[in-house]
């Protein structure tokens, strides 16, 4: 049944996204705009859907975006089916490569990735790297295991099993997590790695960001990795994280923004996780929207080039992202947003500039 639902979920998602394409064309024919079509990543989307909002309704431009998983995202880019993909792991030389086009990283706001539980009394815990890299590889099976208690002393913690749940889709926050557990962890890095889908040693999978939020709530003794917007909304507990210089560090608007404190190159693919910064909560990260530099594909109008860079250049100003905080993301630094209208002033159509 679980497999049925997964692929009804997956037929569904895909004939939205061919629908918006589909529309996308015919617009582009018209000559004017009617509506800008992105999909991707599940980690921002609570932000998306803030923002997309309020510019359809300012602008009168319907913006539709499909929660899609960063993979997804990644994909209806490359098959131009959408005006715009999203994705929370920024594509590699190798990935770039295989695009049909030179693809361009617009940042869009900065998120974290947590540590999300369900235990009796929801206790407020502290993980070390080291207890991070325990659970989630199965080797501290028990809450009340006296690693967890030694650096969590005074804690009432439950002889309850822990039950592992990650990403079953192709996913961003997936390679945030794995990046992070990458740099902390030897082992982890040898034996799991880092990318957007995993040979996971132990636990269950769910899809998206709400499904792995869905079935920690609904599971006792469960623990997943989730974008803080999904604990805060469901009011699951999340760990406050031992950073690089020994702090322990809860997610917060602070704590994420104190992550980027370092270079960011102009492209802006730059991971942030295991942040050097006192104060920066250590798995945090950019998320981006991407798109493709030369504009004039599949029969698109200048119109429509047009008005999805005006829409982008709108993402990473003032009054989007002013709303970041109030859905438990952090605004883009203003060193960011240089470099991303830069990025956005080379799109072109038909070779020339926009």
């Amino acid at each position: 049944m679980k497999k049925i639902q997964v692929l009804l979920v997956a037929i569904i998602s895909l004939a939205l996204i061919t629908s918006c394409g589909n529309s996308g064309k015919k617009n582009a024919e018209a000559g004017k705009a009617k509506a800008i079509t992105g999909a991707g990543a599940t980690f921002p989307q609570p932000f998306y859907n803030t923002i997309f909002k309020a510019y359809t309704k300012s602008k009168g431009l319907l913006v539709t975006y499909g929660g899609i998983g960063s993979g997804g995202g990644i994909r209806s880019l490359k098959d131009k089916i959408v005006d715009f993909g999203a994705t929370d792991a920024f594509l590699s030389d190798k990935k770039l490569s295989e695009m049909p086009g030179d693809v361009l990283h617009i940042p869009s706001c900065l998120g974290a990735v947590v540590a999300a539980y369900n235990i009796p009394g929801k206790p407020e815990l502290k993980f070390t790297p080291e207890l991070m890299e325990g659970i989630f590889m199965g080797k501290i099976t028990k809450w009340n295991d006296a690693k967890i208690a030694q650096v969590n002393p005074g804690v009432n913690l439950p002889d309850l099993a822990i039950t592992v749940v990650y990403r079953s889709d192709g996913s961003g926050t997936t390679f945030i997590f794995s990046d992070y557990m990458s740099k902390v962890s030897s082992e982890w890095k040898e034996k799991i790695g880092a990318g957007k889908a995993l040979q996971w040693p132990v636990g269950i999978a769910a899809k998206g960001n709400p499904g792995v939020a869905g079935t920690i709530s609904a599971t006792e003794g469960a623990i997943g990795y989730i974008g803080s917007e999904y604990a805060f909304a469901q009011g699951i507990p999340m760990a406050s994280i031992q950073n690089q210089a020994g702090n322990f560090i809860k997610p917060s608007v602070e704590s994420v923004s104190a992550s980027a404190a370092g270079d960011i190159p102009d492209d802006t693919r730059v991971t942030l996780t295991n942040t050097t910064a006192e104060q920066g909560y250590p798995i945090s990260s950019f998320t981006w929207l991407i798109l493709y530099k030369e504009q004039a594909y599949n029969g698109r109008s200048k119109d429509q080039a047009m008005q999805t860079k005006q829409l982008l250049k709108w993402v990473i100003g003032q009054e989007a992202q002013l709303q970041t905080s109030k859905v438990h993301y952090a605004p883009l630094p203003e060193k960011a947003v240089l470099k991303a209208n830069r990025i956005l002033d080379v799109i072109t159509y038909n070779g020339r500039g926009l």
